[in-house]
């Protein structure tokens, strides 16, 4: 394989290529893609800026491993497909993640460009070898093990069940994917804005598994439909891995969280996703923002999502409230500019206090306090403290919760043996993340809380290995 012929010194003068974006005052009305993709000519071009370091830092700053030094030289020759192939080694979802990976704080925040120069556009090209391949029609299959008679049961469809379902058929595996849902794909689906993460995209991914072998079955509720019992014992799986995320709402336990117009991000989401709220032929699920007034609490991802959301919907001013300063968001730096350049109302150091509604129940302001930053916190950041007497109120008819997601209690409550920690939360051994249940594995946010696409995908492929190590233990016979 021949080696970028461009000296060093000449590849760092070649400036990070920049991304196209549909325009703000266009996309603001819609739900298209924000970000439209390199250009072949772009791609190679910024492929090109790679220094081929001998040991690349990039990919130990990558959750999932991928082999990023060899997939951006086989774009640097051209070869697309082949470098789509190299990534899906080691990412079965390289078109979600070259969306909507934290790229910046990962492999691109490793780069030794960046200690000068912007970093190499890594995830810009992770996107563009997936799409290319989509595009082609010729999805790079990994070569799969003999069959080794083994069935595993993975409860719930999101990253870290799908990554681990990629890995155990690869390796001869049977893998059965349960969702609660109508539609494969958990979080990517229900909890990602179209104009993010185009739902086409994860249903792409998805198919790609169907042709790898994994079988899904929707609509199974596991804990009311089946247990995790009746899986190992009546369905006859070898083992199950439970996948489920951290889907139940935090709150902020206020007065007037009750009234009509008042959200939790993951039902507002959800509805607009799967309810298709944004297309006008479906009847409208969600409270009507169109000329109102609508504030979103929160300063992560899913905060600048439920916001961008509702400005799309037509709100008159979206506002988004956070009680630290925007040095402190979680949020992406570029989740955070789109939002801005869309129109979105900042009010920082801002923290809600109540809601207040009309004599009918109705939303129509949120009683806010202003805040400063004082000590740092058990996180290492500045804790926010009410600053007396400026408390104020800001008018909206509509108000949405972003403020994380807790531990959904259904698979723990009916499975009495299956061990939880103080948060409720599946105790998981860190290393093997085998659980307390002999055959029964967890892995993602259900063990973690809330994270990253990424991180819960890390966490499926290690359940994977672990899970493989364990079906070649041959165990005792499961009752």
């Amino acid at each position: 394989m021949s080696e970028n012929k461009l000296p060093p010194r000449e590849r760092m003068k070649i400036p990070r290529q920049h991304m196209p974006e549909q325009p703000p005052e266009e996309r603001r009305a819609n739900f298209s893609e924000v970000n439209r993709g390199l250009t072949v000519l772009g791609a190679t071009t910024e492929a090109l800026r790679c220094l081929e370091c001998a040991k690349p830092q990039c990919e130990h700053g990558c959750p999932v491993n991928v082999n990023i030094r060899e997939f951006v030289r086989l774009v640097e020759q051209g070869d697309y497909l082949a470098a789509a192939a190299k990534i899906r080694e080691d990412n079965v979802l390289p078109a979600i993640t070259g969306r909507v990976c934290p790229q910046e704080s990962q492999c691109e925040g490793c780069c030794v460009l960046g200690k000068k120069f912007e970093p190499l556009g890594i995830g810009y090209l992770e996107r563009f070898v997936a799409d290319y391949e989509r595009a082609h029609g010729q999805v790079g299959l990994p070569e799969k093990a003999p069959p080794t008679g083994k069935r595993v049961a993975i409860v719930g469809s999101g990253p870290a069940g799908l990554s681990a379902a990629g890995d155990l058929v690869r390796w001869g595996h049977a893998a059965t994917v349960f969702e609660a849902l109508h539609e494969v794909g958990g979080v990517l689906l229900y909890g990602i804005p179209e104009f993010r993460l185009p739902k086409d995209i994860v249903r792409d991914e998805v198919n790609v598994l169907r042709q790898m072998g994994v079988e899904f079955q929707t609509n199974v509720v596991i804990g009311k439909t089946v247990t995790i019992d009746e899986l190992l014992t009546e369905e006859r799986y070898d083992a199950v891995l439970i996948a489920t995320g951290a889907g139940l709402p935090k709150f902020l336990d206020v007065a007037g969280e009750h009234l009509n117009g008042v959200y939790s991000a993951n039902e507002f989401l959800t509805r607009v996703n799967l309810m298709k709220a944004h297309d006008p032929s479906h009847d409208q699920p969600v409270f009507d923002c169109r000329g109102r007034d609508v504030a979103v609490v929160g300063g992560g991802n899913t905060a600048m999502d439920a916001v961008r959301t509702a400005c799309r919907l037509g709100a008159r001013t979206a506002y988004l409230i956070y009680r630290r300063s925007e040095k402190e968001m979680p949020a992406r730096a570029e989740e955070a500019r789109h939002a801005k350049d869309e129109g979105i109302v900042f009010l920082c150091l801002t923290n809600p206090v109540a809601f207040r509604g009309d004599p009918q129940g109705r939303l129509e302001a949120v009683r806010c306090i202003k805040m400063e930053l004082g000590e740092p916190d058990a996180s290492g950041r500045r804790a926010p403290v009410p600053v007396p007497g400026s408390e104020f109120d800001l008018p909206a008819q509509m108000a949405v919760i972003a403020l994380g997601t807790g531990a959904n209690p259904l698979v723990q409550s009916t499975t009495p043996d299956l061990q939880t920690n103080r948060k409720g939360y599946i105790a998981a051994d860190p290393e093997t993340l085998r659980t307390s249940k002999r055959g029964v594995f967890a892995a993602g946010d259900i063990v973690t809380g809330s994270a990253t696409v990424i991180l819960a995908m890390a966490a499926g492929r290690k359940a994977a290995r672990s899970i493989d190590d364990y079906l070649h233990e041959a165990p005792a016979p499961l009752p």
